[in-house]
């Protein structure tokens, strides 16, 4: 499996020496309450799609022609949530892109009644065309949180979006399916996440030329990986690189400040990627850093 050297990471926060992991449960425990909460007063606004500003087409063309790969800040960035959730989840790590200088920042939603993770994947198939068409750019970053990650990658992975992702960054997506997933027995999208399922062995299968860089963060405090190596990328095709995040649990993933500043270089320009690839004295890597 090729896998990239460690990520250069802003500075992990403070922590006490030897914290037992009780301590940092509780405290995870703690922060997801937190978040929870906050989320709710957050998650109305996020219901319906986000409108899309209106652009003057140019005159007597089909649409802006597309241009050639671009820097970082001319790239969008497609923001897809979790199961039962809506683009409100983003609200703290878009407000961090922009102050990056990303122009073109776009939170997608899909209905929580899609039963096939597949169809999912073919929505977010078209939505990255209509956004290539409107911007004018050849290819996108996606950012998708637990489920949103999974969509994200069967779409790269096993429909052809690697000619236009050029790097997925998932936040506790169960990319080798987890043992604990709410209403398994309900809900087939959900059955779909769990380990041995059709679809997750769908991912295993080849994936030669697969053209996406994936950087995907996992927490050691996940109560929804179960278990917490499942949120790791593991496919000798794909070029991957996993993000330890300490401290914190699934629902802080997409708002702590440390993983958003993370996510952020994590997006960084094709330039500056390669030098990091090439950097003298890089042997082989774990493809695992830490961050938080």
């Amino acid at each position: 499996m090729k896998v990239l050297p460690f990520l250069s990471l802003p500075p992990r926060l403070p922590r006490l020496p030897g914290p037992r992991l009780s301590t940092a449960l509780l405290g995870a425990t703690v922060l997801e309450l937190v978040v929870l909460t906050g989320h709710l007063a957050a998650y109305p606004f996020g219901l319906t799609q986000e409108r899309i500003p209106q652009q003057r087409a140019p005159e007597q063309r089909p649409g802006p022609p597309l241009l050639p790969a671009s820097p970082a800040a001319d790239r969008p960035v497609v923001l897809l949530h979790g199961f039962i959730d809506n683009r409100s989840v983003f609200l703290l790590l878009r407000r961090a892109l922009t102050r990056q200088g990303r122009r073109h920042l776009a939170s997608l939603n899909y209905s929580p009644l899609t039963r096939d993770l597949r169809t999912a994947a073919e929505l977010l198939g078209r939505h990255v065309e209509e956004i290539c068409a409107r911007t004018g750019q050849r290819e996108v970053d996606i950012v998708g949180h637990s489920l949103g990650g999974l969509i994200a990658r069967y779409y790269v992975q096993r429909l052809g979006g690697d000619r236009r992702v050029r790097t997925l960054v998932t936040l506790g997506t169960p990319h080798g399916g987890t043992a604990v997933a709410p209403g398994a027995g309900l809900h087939p999208i959900v059955r779909q996440m769990r380990g041995g399922s059709p679809l997750i062995e769908e991912l295993r299968l080849p994936a030669p030329g697969c053209r996406t860089r994936f950087v995907s963060f996992w927490s050691e405090l996940d109560q929804v990986m179960v278990p917490v190596g499942t949120a790791c990328v593991d496919h000798p095709d794909l070029d991957a690189v996993n993000v330890r995040v300490t401290g914190i649990g699934h629902l802080a993933l997409p708002v702590h400040p440390a993983v958003a500043a993370a996510v952020r270089e994590a997006l960084e320009s094709q330039e500056a990627q390669e030098a990091l690839e090439t950097r003298e004295g890089a042997g082989p890597s774990t493809g695992t850093s830490s961050v938080a």
